[in-house]
Parts: structure tokens; sequence; C-alpha cells
């Protein structure tokens, strides 16, 4: 079991130093790790329904994932900017987040952006394909949802 502590955070009560390191894991893994300059800084993170969620070990930020609430037509969430720093992974940590992102969620349709390679464990969680593959920043991605009224049950 992994001694990794997790936090919960609306955008307006998160600090700035873990601000900084939520972003540097995630400039390491999309950026660098990944090769692929794009636009991180969106102006979504400050946003007032904006929830941070990440596991925390020795003070390091070792996974994260951001939890948008988006209003046009109706409430909907958006998960996204899930990433783990690469020596942790394979070790259940994107797991526990998603489990945690998606009881906050409920039964209220949620949807992401999937790199195409992790589809089916975003399966796992529910999610099904939305649409065709695309690519985004130069990388296979493929929208999906989690669809209202089915509630997330642990499997």
């Amino acid at each position: 079991m992994s001694s990794a502590q997790l936090h919960r955070e609306w955008a307006g009560d998160l600090d700035p130093r873990t601000l900084y390191r939520i972003l540097k894991l995630r400039q390491d893994v999309f950026v660098v790790e990944q090769d692929c300059p794009y636009e991180e800084l969106d102006g979504r993170d400050l946003d007032s329904d904006t929830r941070h969620l990440w596991l925390e070990e020795d003070g390091e930020v070792i996974c994260t994932l951001r939890l948008l609430e988006e209003h046009e037509g109706g409430k909907s969430f958006r998960i996204g900017r899930l990433c783990t720093e690469p020596s942790r992974r394979g070790q259940g940590h994107t797991t526990r987040l998603l489990q945690t992102a998606l009881a906050d969620v409920g039964a209220v349709p949620c949807r992401i952006h999937a790199q195409t390679y992790l589809v089916d464990m975003y399966a796992k969680h529910g999610f099904e394909p939305e649409g065709a593959e695309y690519l985004l920043d130069g990388v296979p991605h493929v929208p999906m949802l989690r669809a209202g009224g089915k509630a997330w049950q642990k499997n």
C-alpha cells in the first residue's frame, strides 16, 4: 500500500507552492517526457469551479488531475491533465485519483479527452468513446464520456 497522501482543493484554496509543484509535474510529463509543447497554462487552473486532486509523498507531487465543472447545456464535469511521475507508474495512483474524482462527480456526466493508448484504462472507469480519434497538439486522442445516470461504482 502506498503511503501517498491524497489531497483535494478548490482552485481558490490552492497555495502557490502546491500549484507550482502540480504544474511542474504536468510540464515534466506532457511537455518534456512526451515531447509535446502545448499551451499548459490555459487559464482553467484558477477557475472558481476547478478542483485539483493530487497525491503527495515526501513533499513531492507524484500524481495529479484537474476536475473542471462545466455548465454549458447543463452541469457536467471534465477530467484533464491527469499524469503520474514516471518512476511512480504502475502503483495504482492514477486509479486512486480517478476513483476520487468520479466519486465527487457522482451521476453527473463527465468527459475526458483520452490519449488513445489510454482508452481501455478509462473504459474500466465507465467512460465510452464519444467521437472519432483526433490529433491534439500532435498526440492522438479520443473524446470519451461517462454519461449521467451511471454513477461510478468500484469493481
